[in-house]
C-alpha cells in the first residue's frame, strides 16, 4: 500500500519541497508540494528524479577499508576501527598539519554536512581545510566581508518585488539560483517581466535566462570587472548616485570615485567588446529605476578579478539607493541565525592570517584554496599533508587538473572519504563511509534559508525508516569526530551533548542572549529532538530570531513563512568602523592591475563552462533519468568560428589550455558569441576503479583538466574556471 511524505529537495539550492510517493521503503515518485510556503509546488527535473536517485543500485550499502591494495566490504566498527587506529597515530607522529580535510558541495545540501565539520575541524586542530568554495562562490564571501565586515554577511535580490534586475554571468533558469535560494526562479524572472519590470542579462551564452530578458549583453569573458567599474564610474561622474550612497553608513565614496576615475565606459568598451553607449545606457537605467538589484554569480566569481567584481556588485547596489531595501538587495534573517544584535563596530574581516606550506597561498574565510591541494601532498617537508579526509566532495573533477591531484592522491599515507559513491576521488581512499540514501535521512537548510529571498523555516523528517545495515549521516559524521580525536569506542551522542553544552555554555553567559543567566543544565535538559542533531537544531532555533523550536516545526510540515526580506544592515554590519567600507584596502590595491588589463591584446578564443538543468557538478551523473536529450557534454561553438576553423557539427575537436588537451565532439550554435566556446563541467567519468556505471556509459571529458592550476583570483584563492584561452583544431 502506497503513502505519501513530505521532504525538501536537497539537490540543488533552491530547495523546493517535495511530496514523495513511497511503497514500502522505496519512492515510487515525486512531484512538487503544492502547500510549500516556499516553493508552492514547483519541481525541476532533479526533483522529479529523486526516487531513482534515491535507489540507485551503485550507491554504496556498507563501508569499504582498504585490504592488501584492494577496497573490500566490512561492517561499520571495522571500518571506525581501521580510522581510529590510523589518524591519532600520524597525528601524534607528524602534527596536525599533516592532516588536510576537504570539503565539497554535497555538504551543504545536509544536516550532516552543517553540523559536524566544524567539530571535526576542531579535533584534528588542523588548518588545512579546503573546499568547494574555491571553485564557486569564494569571491562573494571575501567582498562580502570587505565591504561588510562579514564574509557571510551576503545580500540577496528581492527578486518578488524589484522593478529592474541585472544579472551577470548568472543563469538561474538553468541552475535554479545560486546564493539566491529561488524556488520557480523562471517564474519569479517572468512575474518580474509581467509586472512591467526589466530583466538585463550579461552572458557570452545565450542561455535560457538570457532568452527571458529585455536585452542580452554578450560582451568577452572575463571583462565583469571592468563592465562594472565603467557603470560605476558613470554613475559617480554623471551623478546619478542616490543621496544616502555618501549618508552615514557609508564612508569612502570619494576615494571611491578617484580610485575608479580611469574606468570609463569609453575606456573599457574595447575590452568588454561592448559599446561606451551600452555601458552608459545601462548605468542610466539602473539609477532611474524606482528599484532595482545588481546579482552576480559563478561567471562573474570564477575569473581572474572575481573579487573585484563581486565587491562592485555591491557598490553598484550601494551607490543606486538600491542595498537593504525592498525591491532591491536585502539580508535574509534565517531561524537559525544568530538574534539580532545591536549595531557598532565589530572585529571586522581579515585575509591571509596564514599561508599555505608550499605556494604561500594565503587563507581567506579560514580555507585554503582547492587547487594547492595536490602540491601539499607532493611536496616533502614538514607539513606534508599524509592525511586526507574528503567529505562529498570529489576534486579529482571538480578541481583545476585533476590528473595531478589523482597521482597525489595515490601517495597519501591514509585517506578517508563520506561517500555515497565509489567516484573517481574516493576511489583513492583507505575507508570509504558511505551514508544513506536521502529518503533515509532528516533534512534542515542551515546555510541556504540565509541565502532565501523570502524568509522561511522548514524541516523534514526521514522520509523512509533507516535500512538495516546503514548507518544515519550524522552518526557517521559524529563517529568520525569521536575517532580522529582518539575517543574512539564513545557514545556518538557525547559529540552532539557537548556540542551543546558548549553553545549554551556561551548562552548563558551572553548579556544579550534570551537565555542569559539561566542554568545551562537544565535548558539541555528541555531541549526537543529525538537524538543529538534535533537536540541541536532546536537549540538553534531557540537562539534565533524567530524564538521558534524544532515542536513548531513538526507542527508545519508545509513549513513557517517569516514574511518578506526587510532592512536590516545595522545588524548584519561587523567592520571596524561600524560603517560599510566601500574602499577596503585589498580592493583598492587589486584596481591598478585590472587598469593595467585595458592594454591587453585579447585572447582570439576562449572558453566558458555552462550548467545543465538536470545536472549539478558531478554528482548527478549516474542517474538514468537525468541523461542524454541536451545533458551532454559537447563543446559549443559560434559558426563563424567553426567556420574559421574548419569544425563540423558532431565531428570531433581538439580543444588544448594550460593544463593539457582534450578531444570532445563540436556542438556548432550561435548560442555562444564568436570568440568563445563552451564546455560544461562535472563529466570525466572515466577512470579505473570507480563504480558509476550509468555516469561511465557516457563519461564526457573533465573541463577542468585544460588548467594547470595557476590561474587564480588573487585575493579569494579561487580557481579561474572562465574567459581563460584556448586554442581549438579539427580532428580527421
Amino acid at each position: 500500500m502506497s503513502r505519501t511524505a513530505l521532504r525538501i529537495c536537497p539537490l540543488c539550492e533552491a530547495t523546493c519541497g517535495l511530496t514523495l510517493t513511497i511503497e514500502g521503503s522505496a519512492v515510487t515518485g515525486a512531484r512538487g508540494d503544492r502547500e510549500d510556503v516556499f516553493s508552492r509546488g514547483f519541481v525541476c527535473p532533479k526533483g522529479a528524479a529523486f526516487g531513482e536517485l534515491d535507489a540507485d543500485p551503485d550507491r554504496l550499502r556498507t563501508p569499504l577499508v582498504r585490504r592488501d591494495g584492494r577496497l573490500r566490504e566490512v561492517g561499520w566498527e571495522e571500518a571506525y576501527d581501521a580510522v581510529a587506529a590510523a589518524v591519532p597515530a600520524l597525528v601524534r607522529e607528524h602534527g596536525p598539519q599533516s592532516v588536510g580535510v576537504v570539503l565539497g558541495n554535497p555538504n551543504v545540501h545536509t544536516m550532516a554536512g552543517a553540523l559536524y565539520p566544524p567539530l571535526l575541524l576542531k579535533a584534528l586542530g588542523t588548518r588545512n581545510l579546503f573546499t568547494a568554495s574555491t571553485l564557486d562562490q569564494m569571491p562573494k564571501h571575501v567582498s562580502s566581508g570587505l565591504l561588510f565586515g562579514d564574509p557571510f554577511a551576503i545580500p540577496v535580490p528581492d527578486l518578488d518585488r524589484t522593478d529592474f534586475l541585472l544579472l551577470l554571468g548568472a543563469n538561474p533558469v538553468e541552475s535554479n539560483g545560486s546564493l539566491c535560494t529561488a524556488p520557480d526562479f523562471p517564474g519569479r524572472l517572468k512575474a518580474l517581466r509581467a509586472r512591467g519590470g526589466t530583466l538585463v542579462v550579461v552572458d557570452p551564452r545565450r542561455t535560457r535566462t538570457a532568452r527571458l530578458a529585455d536585452r542580452h549583453l554578450a560582451p568577452r569573458p572575463g571583462s565583469d570587472a571592468l563592465l562594472l567599474a565603467a557603470l560605476a564610474h558613470t554613475l559617480l561622474e554623471e551623478k546619478l548616485t542616490a543621496p544616502d550612497a555618501s549618508g552615514e553608513r557609508t564612508e569612502g565614496i570619494g576615494e571611491l570615485a578617484v580610485a575608479l576615475g580611469s574606468f570609463t565606459p569609453e575606456a573599457v568598451a574595447p575590452a568588454c567588446d561592448l559599446t561606451a553607449a551600452e555601458i552608459r545606457t545601462l548605468a542610466r537605467e539602473l539609477a532611474a529605476a524606482p528599484t532595482a538589484a545588481v546579482y552576480g554569480r559563478i561567471g562573474s566569481c570564477t575569473v581572474e578579478y572575481g573579487t573585484v567584481a563581486s565587491w562592485l556588485v555591491d557598490v553598484l547596489n550601494i551607490l543606486t539607493g538600491n542595498l537593504d531595501r525592498p525591491g532591491g538587495a536585502l539580508f535574509p534573517l534565517s531561524a537559525t541565525a544568530a538574534a539580532p544584535r545591536p549595531a557598532g563596530p565589530g572585529k571586522g574581516f581579515a585575509l591571509g592570517r596564514w599561508s599555505s606550506r608550499v605556494g604561500g597561498h594565503p587563507e581567506a574565510k579560514g580555507e585554503l584554496p582547492l587547487t594547492a591541494l595536490a602540491e601539499e601532498i607532493e611536496t616533502p617537508g614538514e607539513g606534508r599533508i599524509r592525511v586526507l579526509l574528503a567529505i562529498a566532495a570529489n576534486p579529482v573533477l571538480s578541481a583545476p587538473d585533476g590528473n595531478r591531484l589523482d597521482r597525489a592522491l595515490s601517495g597519501l599515507d591514509f585517506m578517508v572519504s563520506v561517500d555515497p559513491y565509489l567516484n573517481e576521488t574516493s576511489r583513492h581512499a583507505h575507508v570509504v563511509l558511505p551514508p544513506p540514501p536521502p529518503a533515509q535521512s532528516a533534512h534542515f537548510d542551515f546555510a541556504f534559508n540565509g541565502f532565501a529571498v523570502r524568509n522561511q523555516v522548514r524541516y523534514s523528517p526521514a522520509a523512509v525508516p533507516l535500512e538495516e545495515g546503514r548507518m544515519d549521516e550524522c552518526e557517521i559524521h559524529a563517529r568520525l569526530v569521536l575517532a580522529v580525536s582518539g575517543l574512539h569506542g564513545a557514545p556518538p551522542e557525547a559529540v552532539d551533548d557537548r556540542a551543546i553544552a558548549d553553545t549554551l555554555a556561551r548562552a548563558v553567559a551572553d548579556p544579550r542572549s534570551p537565555l542569559f543567566g539561566s542554568d545551562p543544565a537544565e535548558r539541555a535538559r528541555t531541549l526537543s529532538g529525538r537524538g543529538g542533531p534535533e537536540r541541536r537544531l532546536d537549540l538553534m532555533l531557540r537562539l534565533g530570531p524567530y524564538g521558534l523550536g524544532l515542536d513548531d516545526l513538526r507542527r508545519a510540515p508545509h513549513g513557517i513563512d517569516l514574511g518578506p526580506l526587510r532592512p536590516r544592515l545595522a545588524d548584519v554590519l561587523r567592520t571596524r568602523s561600524g560603517r560599510i567600507e566601500l574602499l577596503p584596502e585589498p580592493i583598492a590595491a587589486e584596481l591598478p592591475r585590472l587598469r593595467a588589463t585595458l592594454a591587453d591584446r585579447p585572447a582570439a578564443l576562449v572558453l566558458v563552462g555552462r550548467r545543465h538543468l538536470r545536472s549539478n557538478n558531478s554528482w548527478l551523473h549516474n542517474v538514468p533519468a537525468l541523461t542524454g536529450g541536451s545533458n551532454r557534454c559537447t563543446l559549443q561553438v559560434h559558426p563563424r568560428d567553426a567556420d574559421r576553423l574548419g569544425l563540423a557539427d558532431g565531428a570531433l575537436a581538439r580543444i588544448t589550455a594550460d593544463g593539457g588537451s582534450l578531444d570532445v565532439p563540436v556542438e556548432v550554435t550561435d548560442a555562444v558569441r564568436t570568440g568563445v566556446v563552451s564546455l560544461p563541467h562535472g563529466w570525466g567519468h572515466d577512470r579505473a576503479g570507480t563504480r558509476l556505471s550509468v555516469a561511465a556509459a557516457a563519461p564526457g571529458v573533465n573541463v577542468n583538466q585544460l588548467l594547470d592550476g595557476s590561474r587564480l583570483d588573487r585575493l579569494s584563492g579561487t580557481a579561474v574556471l572562465n574567459g581563460f584561452p584556448v586554442h581549438l583544431a579539427p580532428l580527421p
